[in-house]
């Protein structure tokens, strides 16, 4: 006989006990079947998701010429650029570079230039794609809202934004292709 007075379970455990860890369980998973559609409401949508990756087919850009595709709402800019692109951009000392940073880091593959086509000032779209288009005076994208001027390789070289264009995340996924996001 228990000294407590209490009705036991047949392994021995209080009846209490048993009842209290039970009605827990259910409620958890009350809980549990009640806030899942709200937390899974807070996923991101079919459309957003499919705009989460863009590809661009490079096999049409000639050497000198620039596109822009579209990229979570984002103008990209890519540019096939010219041996001479890339050697001016290779020839600019670091220290003369506001936000210092090599053409190698910037580049994946030398002849292509793959950035996020916003200034990083106040959020203009810098000139330079177009054939028409100023590029400033270091050949490469010219902001004309505040004087903002980008080289070949996309690095801030003059005027008040305070770092280079940005590189978006992208990979070659053939020779003529790559896969941004």
């Amino acid at each position: 006989m228990a000294d407590s007075g209490e009705a036991t379970a047949a392994g021995g455990t209080p009846r209490r006990d048993f009842l209290t860890l039970v009605t827990a369980s259910f409620v958890g998973v009350g809980v549990g079947a009640i806030a899942w559609p709200f937390i899974n409401s807070m996923q991101p949508a079919r459309d957003v998701l499919a705009l989460a990756s863009t590809d661009a087919e490079l096999g049409t850009i000639t050497a000198g010429q620039a596109v822009t595709v579209m990229w979570r709402g984002k103008p990209i800019f890519i540019r096939h650029r010219t041996a001479k692109d890339i050697e001016e951009a290779r020839a600019v000392p670091l220290a003369d570079l506001k936000d210092p940073a090599t053409d190698q880091s910037r580049v994946q593959k030398e002849q292509w230039l793959v950035m996020i086509g916003i200034c990083t000032h106040l959020g203009c779209i810098p000139l330079g794609q177009k054939p028409t288009d100023t590029k400033g005076p270091f050949d490469g994208w010219f902001c004309p809202c505040h004087g903002s001027a980008y080289d070949t390789s996309g690095r801030i070289r003059q005027g008040p934004a305070p770092r280079n264009l940005d590189i978006p995340p992208y990979t070659f996924t053939s020779d003529t292709k790559i896969r941004i996001g």
